[in-house]
């Protein structure tokens, strides 16, 4: 069904909870795994903030287990980041965490509004909050 799943990435629960649900649908399908994240756009390859995201990344792919996984840390918005990844990658799913998705965060452009809508796949808005 699925050959490549994207998911956004990050410390907090709710990404968390998007990257458990991609995770279990890489392992039903056999599909492979892009774990993506943002840091800031002038964050440098040495940087702190960098350094910091690669080991929360690698951090996660220990927990996933077997299933094939590659880690992206990308400069800049993080849902074009997502976006962009999907594209070069060649995915045919993307998830994300729905937080955000109610209220004025989702008339303003929260990530999971702007993957929907720029998403070159079919998108999973996770429930997690």
């Amino acid at each position: 069904m699925y050959r490549t799943i994207v998911v956004g990435a990050h410390k907090s629960d709710s990404a968390r909870a998007a990257v458990d649900q991609a995770t279990e649908l890489a392992r039903t399908t056999g599909a492979a795994l892009h774990l993506v994240t943002s840091i800031s756009k002038d964050a440098g390859p040495e940087s702190a903030e960098r350094k910091d995201a690669e080991r929360s990344l690698e951090a996660m792919l220990v927990s996933l287990g077997t299933v094939p996984c590659s880690t992206h840390v990308i400069p800049g918005d993080v849902a074009k980041g997502i976006v962009s990844v999907a594209t070069d990658v060649g995915a045919d799913l993307i998830v994300v965490g729905n937080k955000r998705m109610q209220g004025p965060g989702r008339v303003l452009g929260s990530v999971p509004n702007d993957v929907a809508h720029t998403a070159p796949c079919a998108v999973l808005i996770a429930k997690t909050t």
